[in-house]
């Protein structure tokens, strides 16, 4: 029995020697740093791992990470109430939704931490006065607004600005047509959004919304300013008594990158939950 053999040349791939030489520079290099930074007395790495478990460092930590849970959790509902608004057929929505977003995606954000911290120069007390009838029901504004609340208060609306326009952009990635077919099925408009179009923007929104998580979760670091009581907060409080500014400021870096990186991995989670259907409806074939 004869035996056929193939007189097809095989296809080699092409070699590349400089992508070795590359790769080979970068690794010395990255090398070098590692070894730099290892070697070197001036981060007084003892230092730094005798505050890394500090409890004044993790109660500044815990108090990030509430403050970044509950600014999103406010900044996405807000979010969702201003995209809507600015899809509204009702003009004077539209046009107060759009003006909330220009306003505080355009003023920065250490600017507005700044202006809520000293709301009590423009009102000194907050609440109810009727002095022709002697009615006081007012609080002072110091009292109220302390650092932490300055800080929800200007994390949160300078959030929910740009979540409204993920939000927003999400709606408009679901197919006209279903809004349509819902409509002439005499659905109301809340429950149109609830049951049609923002089950199927959440593949839209949950990308970008993990990475505004990340950048809120970074951005806390600015409450430092005005003294909120975060993990910035925190390292500023210690490194001001010792004067071990880098040593504190890796341990900083240390949970900084902890808490990312675990944000990042819930966010590629839930990317691919709510893209499973979507997926397999991709990989579905068409039978004719």
């Amino acid at each position: 029995m004869a035996v056929q053999t193939s007189t097809e040349p095989k296809l080699l791939p092409p070699r590349h020697p400089w992508r070795i030489v590359t790769a080979v520079v970068v690794l010395a290099l990255l090398a070098a740093l590692v070894l730099s930074l290892a070697a070197n007395q001036n981060l007084q790495w003892g230092v730094v791992w005798s505050y890394l478990f500090d409890e004044a460092i993790l109660y500044g930590l815990a108090n990030t990470i509430v403050l970044t849970a509950l600014c999103m959790a406010i900044g996405t509902v807000l979010g969702i109430v201003l995209a809507v608004m600015a899809m509204s057929r009702n003009p004077v929505l539209e046009w107060v939704a759009k003006a909330y977003i220009w306003f505080f995606r355009g003023v920065p954000l250490i600017v507005q931490l700044v202006f809520w911290f000293n709301l009590a120069l423009l009102w000194p007390r907050i609440g109810l006065v009727m002095p022709l009838i002697g009615v006081d029901y007012s609080i002072s504004t110091n009292v109220l607004i302390t650092s932490f609340i300055a800080s929800v208060l200007g994390l949160a609306l300078h959030e929910a600005a740009y979540m409204a326009e993920i939000v927003r952009a999400g709606f408009l990635g679901v197919d006209s047509g279903q809004t349509e077919a819902a409509r002439a099925l005499g659905m109301k408009d809340g429950k149109l959004i609830r049951r049609i179009i923002l089950p199927q923007a959440m593949r839209i929104i949950v990308p970008p919304t993990g990475n505004q998580v990340i950048s809120l979760l970074k951005a806390t670091s600015l409450v430092a300013f005005i003294a909120g009581g975060e993990l910035m907060t925190a390292v500023q409080n210690v490194y001001s008594q010792n004067f071990r500014v880098i040593p504190l400021l890796l341990v900083a870096t240390f949970w900084y990158l902890v808490v990312t990186t675990l944000a990042s991995m819930v966010q590629g989670y839930l990317e691919r939950r709510v893209g499973q259907g979507f997926s397999s409806m991709a990989r579905k074939p068409n039978k004719a």
